[in-house]
């Protein structure tokens, strides 16, 4: 049994795809609300908040998956995430079960050092400090070896369906709706994006590899990193729209951020906007030489062609 905690975002929903896909179908999906990915897939109820819950979700699997999420607020963050967390893991190392922990890069550095797997944390912000907090959670379970334990970690998302990031929103979205996309702080910074069925399918991978365990994987991106004007461009070009778009300066930002709690609880993740972003995954196409990586050309005609579907 292979166990998906948080299984309603994007990543989780892909995730069980990928593992019903290639690895098996005997896979359970826990949230508050859990929904059916696969036909066969076991759906269990469950508030990872409240640890016997989270220890009666887990019980039987041999593989947890950690994907939960929580919306863009610092306090729940704060209050809530760690506590996710050391349910999960309790409940994992209850049930004698493999975790496997799907990360983001909120508590490296925001400035244009190439990112690897042993860059030293040092978060910008209250959400760069939870994460960080977490990711030596999940360092410290690892070290301790009761159970074998894996990080699977991501740079911000763009991709299909309900993928929620900043790309997606201001500019994906923008161009998919005929609007203007808006592009934060810069425009002639080399971005690194994720195409979340690339990161779902490598996080499986992980977590059915048993020699990856007890380490840290940059999952696979497309090594050609583009700018955001490279990137509307490309984007323009095969949804047919026009490739104006507008630069959303600090400025802006932090203005909107007075009348919008959504655009101030982003503003912390605004410095890595500033810098390139040049996160290396070579570290998993090396161990992994056979998966195949969606560029970017590929991953926008997906979104338009599900636009059109």
């Amino acid at each position: 049994m292979q166990t998906v905690l948080g299984a309603t975002g994007q990543i989780a929903i892909e995730l069980a795809r990928a593992l019903n896909q290639t690895f098996t179908e005997d896979i359970r999906l826990v949230s508050r609300n859990p929904r059916k990915v696969s036909y066969s897939d076991t759906l269990v109820a469950a508030d990872l908040l409240d640890a016997s819950q989270a220890t009666k979700a887990v019980q039987g699997s041999s593989i947890v998956y950690f994907t939960a999420g929580l919306p863009p607020d610092t306090q729940l963050w704060e209050t809530q995430f760690p506590t996710m967390l050391q349910n999960a893991l309790d409940a994992a190392r209850a049930a004698d079960a493999r975790f496997v922990y799907f990360d983001n890069t909120y508590m490296y550095p925001q400035d244009d050092r190439l990112l690897i797997e042993d860059t030293p944390f040092a978060p910008v912000g209250r959400k760069g400090q939870v994460r960080a907090r977490m990711a030596s959670m999940v360092l410290q379970e690892m070290q301790r070896g009761d159970i074998p334990v894996v990080i699977g970690r991501a740079p911000e998302f763009y991709g299909p369906g309900k993928t929620q990031s900043i790309t997606n929103t201001l500019v994906i979205d923008s161009l998919k709706a005929g609007k203007t996309p808006r592009v934060p702080v810069r425009d002639d910074t080399l971005r690194t994006l994720i195409w979340t069925p690339d990161a779902s399918r490598a996080l499986a991978a992980l977590g059915n590899t048993p020699d990856a365990f007890g380490q840290t994987w940059h999952l696979p991106c497309d090594d050609e990193r583009l700018t955001y004007q490279q990137l509307v461009s490309l984007a323009a070009q095969i949804f047919g729209r026009d490739a104006t778009y507008k630069v959303l300066g600090k400025l802006t930002l932090t203005a909107a951020g007075l009348v919008s709690r959504q655009v101030r609880e982003l503003r912390e993740l605004l410095p890595r906007y500033a810098h390139d972003n040049l996160f290396d995954s070579s570290k998993y196409k090396q161990r992994f030489p056979d998966f195949k990586v969606t560029t970017y050309h590929q991953g926008l005609v997906q979104i338009r062609n599900e636009r059109l579907g």
